[in-house]
């Protein structure tokens, strides 16, 4: 079994991975101060309420995009399980072909879901992770990631809108009774559920469109399921996306 951690700039996820199967999947808020004796208390602490221990560990796996968390986690992750981290990043063996101009540029989260994408699903491929914000990766046919687009996430927006109009107060992520509002509150929620949708209908449109052929749409991350449902595209939800990449490259730089 290995622990795979993704570290995002909002929440950590956590999960035990056993031949392939992701359980005990752990969310803590990514909290840039905290030691790595902190984190791996909060793990370890996590951990046993699995009833798990060191011994059921063989190894371990780190994708990061907070660069300043990255050494603090693989300490932790040292501690809980005894084994060094395998960090994604230059010289880890992904078997992904990057062709984007600068391929160091590219996330580890981005290569994590893009080869658990490829692992499962045949090619072309458009993988939306939706968290702080919405990044899109294009997958061809010949399975070569092409690049994508990124978006604020809903949260961010709303954020940005809150804090730049000052009667509009803060409301959480939620659809309202129906996409034309009667209310501010209702107007903003619409705004936020219905527009994301819309964007995410309409980014596959047009990314289909350049692709010239239709694609198989996965999305994952911690708001996909607020704004899924309101799409009307067919789009597969992938809770552990990441994880189950991070399983695949893992398993592709072990020692056999």
């Amino acid at each position: 079994m290995i622990l795979a951690v993704d570290a995002g700039n909002t929440n950590i996820v956590l999960g035990c991975i056993e031949d392939g199967t992701v359980s005990d999947v752990m969310r803590l808020e990514t909290n840039r101060k905290k030691t790595e004796y902190e984190y791996a208390a909060t793990i370890r602490q996590i951990l046993r309420i699995f009833g798990r221990n060191r011994a059921d560990f063989t190894g371990a796996i780190i994708s990061s995009v907070v660069p300043q968390l990255t050494e603090t986690l693989k300490s932790a992750v040292a501690l809980i399980t005894g084994h060094d981290a395998l960090i994604v990043g230059a010289g880890v063996k992904t078997g992904l072909n990057i062709r984007i101009d600068d391929p160091s540029q590219l996330g580890a989260d981005l290569v994590a879901a893009a080869v658990s994408g490829l692992s499962m699903h045949k090619p072309p491929l458009i993988i939306f992770d939706m968290g702080t914000a919405v990044t899109i990766s294009v997958i061809d046919t010949d399975s070569r990631l092409l690049g994508g687009a990124i978006m604020p996430g809903p949260t961010v927006a709303m954020e940005a809108l809150t804090s730049s109009v000052s009667l509009l107060p803060h409301i959480p992520i939620e659809p309202p009774r129906k996409i034309i509002g009667t209310n501010t509150i209702d107007c903003m929620k619409s705004g936020a559920v219905f527009g994301a949708a819309a964007s995410i209908d309409g980014m596959i449109d047009r990314i289909e469109e350049e692709l010239g052929s239709p694609a198989t749409v996965i999305a994952t991350g911690g708001l996909a399921r607020k704004i899924l449902p309101f799409c009307q595209r067919d789009i597969i939800f992938d809770e552990n996306l990441l994880l189950r990449g991070l399983w695949v490259i893992w398993q592709k730089n072990s020692k056999k």
